[in-house]
């Protein structure tokens, strides 16, 4: 279809009418907007396929961010000090932004990625903030309801990746570090954590999966933690795989797609959670469609393209030579992922593939990542949720 979303790939009578031609029984929304969409895994289902993935009702559960807060309290998980539900006007706000105590982040109730999302520093700047997030909520999500949490200083990018069969068992792959981060969009991740032990990761393991098992979760999904000073917070469930499962198999030895399609399939998983040790380490890198300074998008054709290889290199990307990037999609073109024995020799490989790496014709992100595999305080792990931002703010005024 043409470039409009829901013309094209948000159409669903157009995706039903293809399941049709085409004899398809089952449907992976892989992880774009429709995979968290509750509405279309009911249609999908109406319509007598599968849809690969939770049920309906677990996407509606944990989909609401402040509704997901009230079923981890119940789990047991310890949450980002916030307000329970919805706020609904500037008076909450206010008494509420007090109790907790400033600085304080506004968030969208349905969603993430940063849309929605205003940090608030006193009580001055409060109503501003709020009327320009419950805007900017309504236009992303079709819901302005906000919710507010207390502002972390120095917190990591935690999560747990969660596998449940429709036989009760529930497994943990454990954890991914996405810390560094541009504007909340995750830019490089890795598996495992260099700050997360085997003693620490059995713990926030077993609580994900607690938590994942109390509602009667189905499928892969992804319970995200802040942690910070030893302790962590849940923020949020994504019902969905995730951009960056491919780290997760290359440690785990788990084709998590493959997992989602047997579980939807009404299958059993195989293993169970002591066969599942962490065996070596892993980084994927998302290439984008960029300027690797001002990010700016760089649609257009690409000239020349080789992507890198050799042990323990994997890139996973639909581009080639003569492919034309679009202006209208997301700017992801390419995920680069490595595996090494350690974090020492994953950090070497990728250092070789970025070289390696050739795309011209349009700009890219590789030179931004030949630069973080030299930073120091990211390869001493030294880190935090926005450590990306201050080193690109740096980065910039220095150039």
């Amino acid at each position: 279809g043409p470039p409009e979303a829901r013309r094209s790939y948000l159409n669903v009578p157009s995706i039903l009418a293809t399941c049709d031609l085409t004899g398809a029984d089952a449907i992976h929304p892989g992880y774009g907007f429709l995979s968290e969409n509750a509405e279309f895994a009911d249609i999908v289902e109406a319509h007598g396929l599968v849809f690969i993935g939770p049920k309906p009702k677990h996407i509606r559960a944990m989909g609401n961010k402040a509704n997901a807060r009230r079923i981890a309290l119940d789990g047991a998980l310890e949450c980002v000090p916030g307000t329970e539900g919805a706020v609904e006007d500037l008076t909450k706000a206010r008494a509420e932004a007090r109790r907790i105590g400033y600085p304080v982040l506004i968030k969208a109730s349905a969603g993430g990625g940063g849309r929605g999302m205003k940090l608030v520093a006193n009580e001055e700047e409060l109503e501003a903030r709020l009327l320009v997030a419950r805007a900017e909520a309504a236009s992303a999500f079709g819901d302005s309801a906000v919710y507010l949490e207390k502002f972390l200083e120095r917190p990591r990018h935690i999560e747990v990746q969660i596998l449940a069969d429709s036989q009760g068992r529930v497994l943990h792959l454990g954890e991914r570090d996405c810390t560094l981060q541009r504007r909340h969009q995750k830019v490089l991740e890795e598996c495992p954590s260099p700050v997360i032990d085997a003693a620490v990761r059995e713990q926030v393991g077993a609580a994900a999966v607690a938590a994942a098992g109390m509602i009667g979760y189905l499928g892969a999904g992804t319970i995200e933690f802040l942690y910070e000073h030893g302790r962590f917070y849940f923020i949020e469930m994504n019902t969905r795989v995730q951009v960056e499962h491919p780290i997760t198999e290359e440690v785990y030895g788990v084709d998590i797609v493959r997992e989602q399609i047997r579980i939807a399939a009404g299958e059993r998983l195989e293993f169970r959670q002591e066969d599942l040790q962490p065996q070596g380490h892993a980084i994927e890198c998302r290439i984008n469609a960029e300027d690797p300074v001002t990010f700016v998008p760089s649609p257009g054709r690409i000239d020349q393209y080789h992507a890198p290889g050799g042990p323990g290199v994997r890139i996973d990307s639909a581009v080639y030579q003569g492919y034309t990037v679009p202006p209208f999609y997301d700017s992801l073109i390419a995920k680069l992922i490595v595996r090494g024995q350690d974090r020492k020799e994953s950090l070497s490989r990728l250092d070789r593939a970025l070289e390696e790496t050739v795309i011209a014709g349009i700009r890219t992100t590789v030179p931004l990542f030949q630069d973080l595999v030299r930073w120091e305080p990211f390869l001493r792990g030294e880190i935090d949720n926005r450590s990306l931002e201050s080193w690109l703010l740096n980065r910039s005024g220095a150039s």
